[in-house]
């Protein structure tokens, strides 16, 4: 095996993200042992509109809530959650 081996992940898109890209959720393929954050960074690289949400972005894998410098696993589900309003 070599390092260059890739994971391919699903990542879950709500609120802002879900608007600015017109979809639910984005399939990507990154280096393995790539930390959750930089899922953020590579949606920030494609739509810079988003910028203003990344203090506020919390990170998802596999349905629990993680920190940014979790490494990801081949096949894990990635949510971005932006904070929400309500009522």
């Amino acid at each position: 095996m070599s390092d260059l081996e890739t994971i391919a992940v699903t990542i879950k898109l709500f609120a802002a993200y879900q608007e600015a890209y017109g979809v639910s959720e984005l399939e990507r393929c990154f280096p393995q042992e790539t930390p959750v954050g930089a899922v953020l960074e590579q949606i920030l690289t494609e739509k810079p509109e988003l910028e203003p949400w990344r203090p506020l972005t919390r990170f998802g894998v596999n349905l629990q809530f993680v920190a940014p410098e979790t490494p990801l696993n081949d096949g894990d589900e990635v949510v971005l959650i932006p904070p929400v309003s309500g009522g």
